[in-house]
């Protein structure tokens, strides 16, 4: 499922435009943007938790020509599912599956 696909399902779930649905997404990711710039994780009850991470700088290896070189510190965001989601992909047909 990408981007539009997503606006699509909301937009029949809501019984609404895609361009309402279309500033419903936007205005969710821009939420969660903002709050991982300013807090260390956001979490939503019942879906999981986005959380901040800190990669410090660190020597890797040019697959090219296998010189090492220096990689830089990033900041990046990583996803943590609750249970309730973790217990919904694994359902099927009302049964779990191992």
């Amino acid at each position: 499922m990408n981007k539009s696909d997503l606006i699509e399902a909301v937009a029949s779930e809501l019984e609404s435009s895609k361009s309402e649905a279309g500033k419903v997404i936007e205005a969710v990711i821009s939420a969660i943007s903002d709050g991982l710039k300013t807090e260390e994780k956001v979490a939503i009850s019942g879906f999981g938790t986005f959380t901040k991470k800190h990669r410090s700088a660190r020597v890797g290896m040019n697959p090219a020509t296998k010189q090492p070189i220096q990689i830089g510190e990033s900041t990046t965001c990583s996803f943590k599912p609750s249970q309730h989601l973790k217990d919904a992909l694994h359902q099927t047909n009302g049964q779990l599956i191992s």
